[in-house]
């Protein structure tokens, strides 16, 4: 019973810290939301293929299925979906744009993972039709190569 009780007073806080998804007190970057992709990677001091290493590393043997920089709840990270072999969902890891730490995880499951296809389709076409009115590829595309 005791046990119990413990884990419950240790795994209070990080749920907490998990449900309301407040990165602004742990990153050590700040960035606009409306700030432009590319002024986005401008302001980090973290490069992406290292950024990609550090996501990986949170779970050996993985690959990532999508991601890149952007601004969560205020704050410059790298988002990465991370799938490890054998598992069903992925893992959304994000590491902080200025000192490469790992400021959250979450776990997303089979379901959430097919919920958000529609809007990544939608982002991908957009993206096309950005490179075929500009000739230039949106950040997207250009990590997908």
């Amino acid at each position: 019973m005791k046990r119990m009780i413990l884990a419950v007073l240790v795994a209070l806080p990080l749920a907490a810290s998990a449900a309301t998804g407040d990165l602004k007190s742990s990153c050590s970057m700040k960035a606009s939301k409306t700030a432009k992709k590319a002024d986005l990677e401008k302001m980090a001091t973290v490069k992406p293929d290292e950024a990609k290493k550090i996501a990986l590393g949170t779970a050996p043997g993985s690959s990532i299925v999508k991601g890149g920089i952007e601004t969560e709840d205020g704050c410059l990270v790298y988002s990465y979906h991370v799938k490890s072999a054998g598992t069903s969902g992925q893992t959304e890891v994000f590491v902080d744009a200025g000192n490469g730490m790992v400021l959250k995880k979450e776990q997303e499951g089979a379901m959430r993972a097919a919920a958000e296809k529609p809007v990544d389709k939608t982002k991908e076409v957009a993206g096309k039709t950005k490179e075929a009115v500009t000739g230039k590829p949106s950040t997207n595309q250009a990590m997908q190569k």
